[in-house]
């Protein structure tokens, strides 16, 4: 694929709910450029940009697939996103780098959750977009339901360019309302028929609309069209593409993926509408990484957006994010899993660059010379999270090596590993994402895994003070071992824990001080009740003895983990649990069922916060509660609902709940053993 100007590149994120056919559409215009000689289809797993493995095997898009066509002396950069909330990072990305979105909305099933959070996205950073109805050939499809739908759903001036002719099993073809001339279609192509005449007043009507529409980006056109003068069908085209690029206007086509109906004349007003790069000519070097994949048969992959300057093989560039240089190696511009070389990279077009060793997404590439970071990526924190062990206790460092992998290539990955429960944790979007990565552990690292449930870290407190004695004595040939020790244990309600002495007449000296503390602190790891770490502690060392010759920091420091376990079970000692403070951002009518799951929770609603659409509710929640929140959210909001949450502290455990913890944590200790 050669090289092309800026002005020739357009830059599109095709999005949609899944399951609104957009692959199917990438698939379609491919097809019609002559990249492709059939049509592919997701439900055979011969699609261009459904080919990773999990992709083919589920039906559904996981990875943003990079499909460039070249339609009418243009180069389409199209971005086939995945419609399902787990995998909105890659839509993210994609959203960075595009000039411009297609929306694919079903003709059935109308505006969904997806095209809501994604068109919320494309608000956010101003992307001009456009909508195509697809899937007008579908049983109950409606051309004019979907379009008051979009009307209900954005605030945005949508403007029909095509009417249709016909709906669902009668759909045969759409009117133009820029031409004003209708067209059916044979195998992708279009062929010119006589308007309807029962379409005529619908034809005029629309049409009228979309001048108002074309007109709203341009002063000049406005005012000559306020003073009742015919507009050129030039002037109206220029004022449409003025409205699309500064989003005043949003454009609605119409089709059939499947049956490749009026898809060619959407990629024609790609080319004739859809803004190309913004580019600042004569300006050094600069790209973004918007993502990163490890292809097992070519290595490492970066897909970046040149943004200024221009791209050539064996140059040496600086990651300004890390401050490391890269030599670049292979340049490919790549169509799904084929790649080709390519020689130089132009400012405003997207390709790959391979075995890159410091670059991962969201990273700037410069002109050493000319340093620049670009604005990164701002992922979706993840919010599911499993404990995850190898099947093979051989495989601790191959599954550290994998998962080290998969962090490079998807940022919505976390990883942790908590020193309380011993578990390492993975976490996800959701349970496919989860799902996902743990089929890609086996098959593309070799690493069974077993995944459960994350432990709760629980701690142990004191709630009241007593004093307590600590004696270790052993007599054995030679010199023996002693140490004596009086602790007084007092609650710390403010702090973890706090050591102090009140000796008086040097009943135990001081240079055994430290072992003393240090006793208590190694005592205070494994709790009384349920063997969890104790917090909340002043222990104040106040008497002892000591024997000139038998007595050692070793005596002194079991006499004083002696005495703490001691003085911890008669100290009340209860169980604590941490609190997370929770913000959840839900469209406004679901409040109730937030409020109301909260409460089963044992949550504390702490306030709310009106903003726009959505309202924040801050709530302090146990975390016992809040490991399957991110699943319950879902559910309850359809996929609307975010949250967010923070440690707060410990708090103490109902009595009943805490005994069926302790009782559970003995149980466990009892089977390890």
């Amino acid at each position: 694929m050669k090289s092309y100007p800026s002005d020739k590149l357009r830059n599109i994120a095709v999005v949609a709910h899944g399951g609104a056919g957009k692959t199917s559409l990438v698939e379609a215009l491919l097809f019609n450029t002559g990249a492709t000689n059939r049509l592919g289809r997701v439900e055979d797993g011969t699609t261009a940009a459904d080919y990773h493995p999990e992709e083919v095997s589920r039906q559904v898009t996981i990875h943003t697939s990079l499909i460039p066509c070249e339609w009418k002396g243009c180069k389409l950069n199209l971005l086939d996103t995945p419609g399902y909330s787990d995998f909105i990072g890659e839509v993210k990305g994609a959203l960075r780098v595009a000039d411009s979105t297609v929306f694919v909305v079903s003709a059935v099933d109308g505006v969904e959750v997806q095209t809501e959070i994604i068109w919320d996205f494309a608000d956010g950073g101003k992307i001009p977009r456009l909508v195509f109805i697809n899937k007008m050939d579908r049983e109950n499809a409606n051309f004019y339901k979907v379009l008051d739908d979009l009307k209900e759903s954005f605030a945005a001036n949508f403007a029909p360019v095509q009417l249709p002719i016909g709906q669902a099993l009668e759909f045969t073809g759409v009117v133009d309302l820029l031409e004003q001339k209708a067209y059916t279609f044979k195998d992708g192509k279009a062929q010119e028929i006589p308007v309807p005449g029962d379409m005529a007043g619908a034809v005029a009507e629309n049409r009228e609309k979309l001048v108002e529409a074309a007109v709203e980006g341009d002063d000049d056109l406005m005012m000559k069209y306020l003073e009742g003068e015919e507009l050129s069908p030039d002037e109206i085209r220029a004022g449409l593409a003025a409205g699309v690029k500064a989003g005043k206007v949003v454009p609605v086509l119409c089709g059939s993926a499947t049956k490749n109906m009026a898809v060619s004349s959407l990629m024609d007003f790609m080319v004739n509408y859809l803004p190309a790069p913004a580019v600042e000519e004569g300006k050094p070097f600069s790209a973004l990484v918007f993502k990163t994949l490890a292809d097992p048969y070519v290595g490492k992959m970066n897909f970046i957006r040149v943004y200024t300057g221009k791209l050539k093989g064996d140059m040496t560039v600086l990651n300004s994010t890390k401050d490391k240089t890269e030599k670049i190696g292979q340049i490919l511009f790549t169509r799904g899993k084929t790649t080709a070389q390519a020689q130089e990279v132009m400012a405003g077009d997207l390709a790959v660059l391979v075995k890159l060793q410091d670059t991962d997404t969201g990273d700037t590439l410069c002109d050493k010379d000319s340093p620049v970071v670009l604005e990164g990526i701002q992922f979706p924190v993840p919010t599911l999270s499993v404990a995850i062990v190898p099947k093979s206790k051989g495989d601790e460092d191959k599954l550290g090596t994998a998962l080290s992998k998969l962090l490079e290539e998807d940022k919505t990955i976390r990883i942790s590993k908590n020193l309380e429960t011993k578990q390492t944790l993975i976490t996800g979007m959701g349970e496919m994402h989860l799902d996902i990565i743990v089929e890609r552990l086996k098959r593309r690292y070799g690493v069974d895994i077993i995944t459960d449930s994350p432990k709760v870290p629980y701690r142990e407190t004191i709630r009241s003070e007593v004093k307590v004695e600590g004696k270790h004595k052993k007599q054995t040939g030679g010199h023996g071992q002693y140490g004596h020790v009086w602790l007084r244990l007092e609650p710390l309600p403010d702090g973890d824990f706090l050591f102090g002495e009140e000796i008086f007449g040097g009943a135990v000296p001081k240079n055994y001080f430290p072992a003393v503390e240090k006793g208590i602190r190694e005592a205070m790891a494994e709790g009384v009740l349920a063997g969890y770490p104790v917090t909340g502690v002043k222990a104040v060392l106040v008497d002892g003895s000591y024997h000139p010759v038998d007595s050692s920091e070793l005596a002194f420091k079991i006499a004083a983990s002696l005495a703490f376990k001691k003085g911890a079970q008669q100290a009340k000692p209860v169980l604590l649990e941490p609190i997370m403070n929770v913000e959840v951002t839900v469209p406004e009518n679901f409040m109730g069922d937030i409020i109301s799951d909260f409460n089963t929770k044992r949550g504390r609603i702490l306030g709310m916060e009106p903003g726009g659409k959505n309202t924040r509710v801050k709530a302090q929640v146990p975390l016992a509660e809040m490991y399957r929140y991110a699943i319950d959210l879902k559910s309850m909001t359809q996929g609307r609902g975010s949250f967010s949450m923070e440690f707060m502290g410990y708090e103490e455990v109902p009595g009943r709940l805490a005994e069926e913890v302790i009782k559970k944590a003995k149980a466990a200790a009892e089977a390890e053993k």
